[in-house]
C-alpha cells in the first residue's frame, strides 16, 4: 500500500554518496547551546550531535533547534546520553564541566574538570578517532593538555579555545569606550584564559592608528586615562 511518504518523495536516479560533515557538542549549557546556533547559522554541517548526562535538558534544547527548521536550512540534528551518537564526528567540541562556584578561579575546577575529562575524551576517541578535538571548558588551557595527553592525538588535532573571547571582549570594551563599532578595533590578548591573560598595547589600533602612537602610556601605570580598565574589565 503506498504512503503519502513514498507518493511524494520517488527516486528517479540512482543516489550518489555524499560527503557529510559531522559535529558533535558535549555539553548543552549555555555555551554549549551558542556553539550549536553559531554552527547552525553558518551552514557548518550537514549533522549536529548534542551529548550531555542531564536528559532533560538535551531534550529540550535538542527540540528548541530542531523545531527552528521552518526558518532555516537546517541538518540532521540528534542527540543523546550515549557517547555512540558522535561515532565519525569530524568535530567534536566539548563545553561540558564542572561549573565555576562563587568566589572560585577558572583553575579552582582543574581537579574537578579533569575527573570529568577522564571520562569523556575515552569515549569520543572510541567512537570518532578520526576527529579534531575542540576545547571550551575551563580552566581551557590546562584542559586542552588534558584531553591532547588522553586523547594521544597529534597536537594539531586537540585545539583550545584560549583568549579568542578575551580578545573579542577587548576589543568590545575599547569600541565601546571610543563610541565606534568593535569590528574597527584591533588588539590581541596573550597569554592564559582567564585572569593572568595580558593585553598587547603595542599592538591596539583603530582601523590602522596605532593607540599607542596617540598616547604612549597606554595601558601603563602612567597612563592618565587609565586604559588598562578596559583589559580588567573584560
Amino acid at each position: 500500500m503506498a504512503t503519502i511518504k513514498s507518493e511524494l518523495i520517488k527516486n528517479f536516479a540512482e543516489e550518489e554518496a555524499i560527503h557529510h560533515n559531522k559535529i558533535s557538542i558535549v555539553g548543552t549549557g549555555s555555551v554549549g547551546v551558542a556553539c550549536a546556533i553559531s554552527i547552525l547559522l553558518k551552514g557548518l554541517s550537514d549533522e549536529l550531535v548534542l551529548v550531555d548526562v542531564d536528559e532533560g535538558k538535551l531534550k529540550g534544547e535538542t527540540m528548541d533547534l530542531q523545531h527552528g527548521s521552518p526558518f532555516m536550512k537546517m541538518p540532521n540534528i540528534v542527540s543523546s546520553k550515549d557517547y555512540l551518537v558522535t561515532a565519525n564526528s569530524n568535530l567534536v567540541i566539548i563545553t561540558a564541566g564542572a561549573r565555576q562556584k562563587k568566589g572560585e578561579t577558572r583553575l579552582d575546577l582543574v581537579q574537578r574538570n579533569v575527573s570529568i575529562f577522564k571520562l569523556m575524551i575515552p569515549n569520543i576517541t572510541q567512537y570518532s578517532p578520526h576527529c579534531k578535538l575542540l576545547i571550551v571548558t575551563n580552566p581551557v588551557d590546562i584542559l586542552t593538555y588534558v584531553a591532547w595527553k588522553l586523547s594521544g592525538f597529534p597536537k594539531n588535532r586537540v585545539i583550545g579555545s584560549g583568549c579568542n573571547l578575551d580578545s573579542a571582549r577587548f576589543r568590545y570594551f575599547i569600541g565601546q569606550r571610543l563610541g565606534i563599532h568593535s569590528e574597527s578595533c584591533h588588539g590581541l590578548i596573550l597569554g592564559e584564559h582567564g585572569d593572568s591573560s595580558v593585553p598587547v598595547w603595542s599592538g591596539v589600533n583603530i582601523a590602522g592608528v596605532p593607540l599607542k602612537d596617540l598616547n604612549p602610556d597606554i595601558g601603563t601605570d602612567k597612563d592618565p586615562e587609565q586604559w588598562e580598565n578596559v583589559h580588567k574589565k573584560k
